[in-house]
């Protein structure tokens, strides 16, 4: 038996699935509109929140304005900062102009009913919303279109820092603010009230810094896709530096001071005066490792803080090598032979060298008058020939003039050089091997005061 389907039946098989599917959304608008006051359906009847508001007539304006609620770490390592805000932003949507002397705030998840920006935080590692107890946000509507959009962020955002002058640094971070998917054709930002649309600054206490300046800017983004709008927040940091002085500088320098202890302990005490050396040495080396545990480790900063320590490490080690140098000259006593070095020895090797250097002097114009004095005729033998006089040894064994006097010059030149050689190394001897302690009483502070002075000018004022 064939069984005859009706006509109306694939129409009534399309209304069905039509209904179907669209029956979520229908009954979703139901309930909105269920839960809205009149005055607000009035407002949603016709409005597409995908479709920015003067859509065909200009960009929108966007005003912005910041609180800082906190600043809650600065990390040097990371090389960031993470910061607590609210983000308010006003607009005109000449959509939801209205009858009335009232705002109107909403509930906050009712935004997802209205058209809003696309700002987002540039330099943003990561952030988000508060919503406890429920999602941050809020929204208030004014007669006259203007709508407020509020939230509460929490962000990390990256800053640049320059490290060279750390301890004694000032950073500037930036907080940017740009349109992810509006050009300037489409959206302009601006700030409500220039610098003073920035609070929240003058309140805010820092554990290491303090907030020297603030000031707020408004400029353009340039992508491949296009140009956006672009609002920056600069603040200038400045870090307080009697944290680091009570825990670096102040240990560091008592350090090189303990060094100093040694000039004043006998030479003969060893043990002792390299006990205190190599501990100073050894916990100015501690101290330098614990200071860069929280710096990152980058070889292209050299901190102020890495130069001080360097300093008075150079000085701790320099009192050590300088006992070395004592010790050695009490227990090597030079002879003439070693250039001089003391006194009692050198007049008497200068009265050796000057003898040296006549004798050399006499030899050399005697050989000069021989030459110059006529040959003896020789002397006629009983026979009437002259004889044979037999030759002198000085005769027989001299050399001619020419080649001697040449390298006795030479010989007196050198030995010339090396005395005034000698003379310039002996005006820096030291008669007694333990006045070099009591140069170094002196010499150590007065050197170690007037490189901190060269030191902290540089590093403050330049």
């Amino acid at each position: 038996m064939m069984t005859v389907i009706p006509s109306w039946f694939p129409l009534f098989v399309f209304i069905l699935i039509n209904r179907i599917f669209e029956n979520p959304l229908l009954s979703a608008e139901v309930k909105e509109g269920e839960i809205l006051p009149p005055t607000i359906q009035k407002l949603m009847k016709g409005y597409n929140k995908y479709l920015r508001p003067f859509f065909d007539n200009g960009p929108v304006t966007v005003g912005m304005s910041l609180d800082i609620a906190s600043i809650d770490t600065i990390s040097e390592i990371n090389m960031d900062y993470t910061a607590t805000i609210f983000l308010r932003q006003r607009w005109t949507d000449e959509r939801l102009v209205f009858e009335g002397n009232k705002s109107l705030s909403l509930d906050g998840r009712l935004v997802e009913l209205l058209w809003v920006p696309d700002t987002f935080i540039v330099d943003s590692k990561k952030s988000f919303l508060h919503d406890i107890t429920v999602e941050n946000r809020l929204i208030r509507i004014f007669p006259n279109g203007t709508v407020l959009y509020a939230l509460r962020i929490t962000t990390t955002v990256a800053c640049n820092m320059d490290l060279t002058k750390y301890p004694m640094d000032k950073q500037t971070c930036t907080l940017q603010l740009e349109s992810w998917g509006y050009n300037i054709n489409d959206v302009m930002f601006y700030w409500t009230r220039g610098n003073e649309s920035v609070s929240g600054l003058d309140t805010l206490r820092l554990a290491q810094y303090t907030v020297e300046d603030h000031y707020t800017s408004v400029s353009e983004a340039v992508y491949e896709t296009g140009n956006y709008p672009k609002l920056v927040f600069h603040f200038e940091l400045k870090r307080s530096i009697l944290y680091f002085i009570l825990e670096t500088y102040v240990p560091s320098s008592l350090l090189v001071v303990l060094s100093w202890v040694s000039f004043w302990i006998s030479q003969s005490s060893v043990p002792a005066r390299i006990c205190i050396g190599v501990t100073t040495v050894l916990t100015m080396t501690t101290l330098m490792m614990g200071a860069r545990t929280s710096l990152p480790n980058a070889n292209c900063f050299i901190k102020a803080i890495d130069v001080y320590l360097g300093i008075c490490f150079s000085f701790i080690f320099g009192a050590l090598i300088e006992y070395a140098v004592a010790h050695f000259c009490t227990l090597h006593h030079p002879d003439c032979n070693n250039a001089l070095m003391y006194g009692g020895h050198h007049m008497d090797c200068d009265d050796d060298m000057n003898g040296i250097v006549t004798t050399i002097a006499s030899n050399s114009s005697r050989s000069k008058r021989r030459k110059d004095s006529p040959t003896p005729a020789p002397a006629p033998t009983p026979t009437g020939e002259p004889g044979i006089v037999p030759p002198s040894p000085s005769t027989s064994e001299a050399k001619p003039p020419e080649a001697l006097t040449e390298p006795l010059n030479r010989c007196i030149k050198t030995l010339s050089i090396i005395r005034q050689i000698l003379r310039s190394v002996n005006c820096c001897h030291v008669e007694n091997p333990h006045y070099i302690d009591n140069y170094s009483r002196v010499t150590f502070p007065l050197s170690f005061v007037i490189v901190n002075l060269l030191y902290w000018t540089y590093y403050l004022y330049l």
